[in-house]
């Protein structure tokens, strides 16, 4: 017997809706975290612009534009990956400031293997939501800087580097909400409470 599950459109709005609910006024930070593989990227854009089509002003940035040099990557640990230094100084540091400094949705340019070092800057008003989709966004490093967080359930995605992740941070219990994502049609909100 097939299992009923919503669509996307209607599991993107209730999330919507609930951090609007939680977050209506100024500058609010999520994060989309998962395993690679997980559909990250596409469940944080689609998020933004169901918030756009309710009349909020949301960006959508991805860790992967944030990455260390090459170099420093092939040491093969996966807290080497990101330059989470960076994310804060061009972007969410810059982005809480509401509207006084502009702040890039990119920092590093993967393919060149360098900073990005002519950002294209955006600004927004003092209401406004930005989403950081991608890996490892529950590392100590970062945890504390969103104001609400995703964690995207795939079982069967993901590499050693992921498998390690999950094992070390535990990132769907420390994360706000959990979506089965095996489907990315139609994503399942998964209540994990031992209630």
């Amino acid at each position: 017997m097939a299992r009923w599950a919503p669509q996307k459109r209607d599991t993107l709005e209730a999330l919507s809706n609930e951090i609007l609910h939680n977050y209506g006024r100024g500058r609010v930070i999520v994060a989309v975290d998962g395993r690679r593989g997980s559909g990250m990227d596409e469940f944080a854009r689609d998020l933004a612009q169901i918030l756009q089509l309710a009349g909020v002003t949301a960006f959508h940035a991805s860790i992967e534009d944030f990455r260390q040099p090459r170099s420093r990557r092939e040491q093969g640990l996966y807290t080497d990956g990101y330059d989470y230094s960076l994310l804060r100084r061009v972007l969410v540091d810059p982005f809480r400031t509401a509207g006084s400094t502009g702040f890039a949705l990119t920092g590093f340019d993967a393919a060149r293997d360098e900073p990005v070092f002519q950002p294209k800057w955006k600004s927004a008003g003092s209401d406004a939501i930005l989403i950081v989709s991608g890996v490892f966004l529950h590392r100590p490093e970062v945890s504390g800087i969103w104001n609400y967080s995703i964690w995207l359930e795939n079982p069967g995605v993901g590499d050693e580097f992921d498998a390690v992740y999950v094992r070390d941070v535990t990132p769907s219990a420390v994360a706000t909400a959990i979506y089965d994502n095996t489907d990315p049609e139609h994503p399942r909100r998964i209540f994990a409470d031992s209630c």
